[in-house]
């Protein structure tokens, strides 16, 4: 008989976890869930049920492994932690593996710098260069985790396809010089993309909600280190600019013709790499991360609404305002899903809890405005490649906050676990990347590339 949802969720996190680990290769990862599943239908059939024959085939793989010592180490508040830390075995050391992968990100980083220099060197029209950035930097970052992850050539090859097509659609299609359709098919390609790195990131694994919340968790972090290495690195280019000027040499063309193609793209790269070597030491700051900008971003919410509600005529609201809110929500949305990716599923609800469903309550009220004054500018004015895609995105926050507001009030009242909310926010993910496609694809032909 085969597992329980709930156990087939928990193997699923364990392999996610185990996958992370430096040293065990997908073929490592493969046997030992065959071994952890063989000895939960074993314990099954014994009389334990799903739950416990879980427990203990992680505790028996904990006595063999030390990656499922680890393992529960890390989820230290889990029940089943008791069972499976046992006394270390000592430690092995990965230099060498560590060396390796620190000169494959380099060489991926330099390469993606490369790419885009020889493309801002061949590219005479800015436009077009813009609008390719992405598809010039995001296959290198996919392919560090293609490696990191030893996907098979099928994977990569279903991976690759997505990429072609894209490269076809923004060069080949007949856009209108700054057209519409234009600039939205070049705003949602990097959507569209980094749902592929996403892919590539679980391993192939892309059906898997812990694999997804994974990704998401690591989409959060590599913001904060992409952050911290762009401020750091500003402040060491301020610096080496200032004393160039001051003995008299102007470094302004070399520092636009070298350093920032090679900068920008590389970091990506490198930030990457570093949240996979230094993953504890963010995620130990997530949860203060999200705990003190969640009141904040409540607090803009509320300000903005109180602006919309004021303004008067929603036929009159402002285009700029419409999309300063879209991107408020968004916004919100990358916290709420940051906020439940840090939180641990098993706790009982917390006032922070509270605070979530207040900001999710907060932002429907400013989507509810926001789609009624789209949908009295198209009663008006009528269709545009604009308005279908910005009323399409509010329709898809509109069902995703709703879903979250619903399973977080449930969770609450202790009528539904946590780990609902958490399925809800993975598998609604990928619906966005499949609109962003349509977007970038559709829209185009649909609306005379215009």
């Amino acid at each position: 008989m085969a597992p329980s949802p709930e156990v087939e969720a928990q193997i699923d996190q364990w392999r996610t976890y185990v996958q992370r680990r430096q040293a065990i290769s997908r073929a490592d990862v493969d046997e030992m869930e065959d071994h952890l599943r063989e000895q939960v239908a074993d314990l099954t059939a014994t009389g334990l049920d799903d739950d416990e024959a879980f427990l203990v085939a992680v505790k028996r793989m904990g006595n063999l492994d030390e990656v499922s010592r680890e393992f529960a180490r890390e989820h230290s508040d889990r029940l089943w932690k008791q069972l499976v830390l046992v006394p270390d075995a000592g430690s092995t050391g990965h230099g060498d593996r560590s060396w390796r992968e620190l000169a494959v990100v380099l060489a991926l980083a330099v390469g993606a710098g490369i790419a885009v220099k020889v493309a801002a060197e061949t590219i005479s029209d800015e436009t077009v260069l813009l609008r390719n950035v992405s598809l010039l930097v995001l296959p290198f970052l996919a392919g560090y985790f293609a490696w990191k992850r030893r996907l098979t050539w099928g994977v990569g090859a279903v991976l690759a396809a997505p990429f072609a097509v894209l490269a076809v659609v923004l060069n080949v299609y007949p856009f209108a010089p700054e057209g519409s359709t234009l600039l939205l098919a070049a705003l949602h390609t990097p959507v569209v993309l980094w749902a592929l790195v996403g892919i590539a990131y679980v391993g192939g694994r892309w059906r898997s909600d812990a694999g997804r919340m994974d990704f998401a968790r690591f989409t959060g972090e590599l913001a904060i280190y992409f952050t911290l290495l762009a401020l750091g690195g500003g402040v060491l280019l301020g610096l080496t600019f200032g004393t160039l000027n001051l003995v008299g040499i102007d470094p302004e063309p070399f520092f636009e013709a070298w350093v920032l193609p090679f900068a920008v793209p590389g970091a990506l790269v490198v930030a990457a790499w570093l949240v996979e070597a230094k993953q504890n030491v963010v995620e130990n700051i997530a949860p203060v991360l999200t705990r003190v900008f969640t009141p904040l971003t409540i607090v803009m919410l509320l300000v903005l609404f109180v602006v919309l509600a004021s303004a008067g005529s929603l036929l009159d609201t402002d285009r700029g305002l419409l999309i300063l809110m879209d991107a408020t929500l968004v916004l919100v949305l990358c916290l709420l899903l940051y906020s439940v990716s840090a939180r641990d599923p098993l706790g009982p609800p917390r006032l922070f809890d509270a605070l979530l469903l207040v900001l999710v309550v907060a932002a429907l009220a400013v989507d509810a405005v926001a789609l009624t004054a789209m949908l009295t500018r198209i009663a008006e004015f009528g269709f545009s490649p604009n308005k279908v895609a910005a009323l399409g995105l509010n329709v898809l926050l509109l069902v995703h906050l709703v879903g979250s507001a619903v399973l977080l009030t449930g969770f609450l009242r202790r009528r539904l676990p946590f780990a609902a909310l958490g399925r809800w926010q993975t598998q609604f993910l990928p619906v966005y990347a499949v609109w962003a496609a349509v977007v970038v694809v559709v829209f185009p032909p649909v609306f005379g590339f215009v």
